[in-house]
């Protein structure tokens, strides 16, 4: 895997460069946020580990410029903002996941490994529909009753999910972990955030919601 970090602080770009390099990947360093986002988007990279405050270009303008270029490339944001709408902020700009300094190296391959294998490019013309909901999955875009429906890179890939287990209620659990490659945290209420975030956009002013609630058990996407 061919990784780009963008890093300005020499301390934590030399343990993490070495760290992935003994792992056999091949990593590349920018270390303010212009060269990052040239880098990342005039080269072929698997991966961009970002972080969020750097000189010149902050970590989440140039998230969203590689996310407007290369909507297929793997994002994971570095950051010592940690609060919920700190990784809400992240996740809006584009980013497919999100790791709060300080972090334990293992941690940061675990997510590496996650979104190496996450990666798949779909087929043009691939749809899913579920009433008057539909989606696809190459452009990623969403329409009901034939309005088209702006989602952010999470709201879509958290919208596939629950089309995928269609009648099939999925905890915050399985959520986390699919749509973010994280372990759920109780204390964080990012699941019901991006919920809501949903059903303001799928539900709200159509006829019937499709995205319902199950207590204690978590959430889950049908036509009655």
């Amino acid at each position: 895997m061919h990784i780009l970090l963008v890093e300005d602080e020499p301390k934590v770009a030399d343990f993490i460069r070495k760290g992935l390099q003994e792992k056999t990947y091949s990593v590349e360093l920018a270390t303010d946020g212009l060269s990052g986002e040239t880098r990342a988007l005039k080269e072929a990279f698997d991966l961009v580990i970002l972080d969020v405050i750097l000189p010149g270009k902050s970590g989440l303008e140039v998230c969203k410029a590689i996310r407007h270029e290369k909507p297929d490339l793997p994002i994971l944001m570095l950051t010592a903002l940690g609060t919920t709408q700190d990784k809400v902020t992240g996740f809006e700009s584009g980013a497919d996941d999100y790791l709060v300094k300080p972090f334990h190296f293992e941690e940061l391959l675990a997510r590496i490994k996650a979104l190496g294998r996450r990666r798949t490019v779909p087929t043009p013309g691939t749809m899913r529909k579920v009433a008057d909901l539909e989606i696809d999955i190459y452009q990623k875009k969403a329409w009901r009753g034939g309005k088209e429906i702006m989602l952010t890179a999470k709201e879509f890939a958290l919208l596939d999910l629950l089309i995928q287990n269609k009648d099939s209620v999925l905890s915050r659990s399985s959520i986390a972990e699919a749509v973010w490659g994280i372990d759920f945290n109780r204390r964080t209420n990012l699941i019901d955030v991006y919920i809501n975030y949903l059903r303001e956009k799928i539900d709200k002013g159509f006829g019937r919601p499709l995205i319902h609630t199950v207590i204690g058990m978590g959430y889950v996407l049908k036509e009655k």
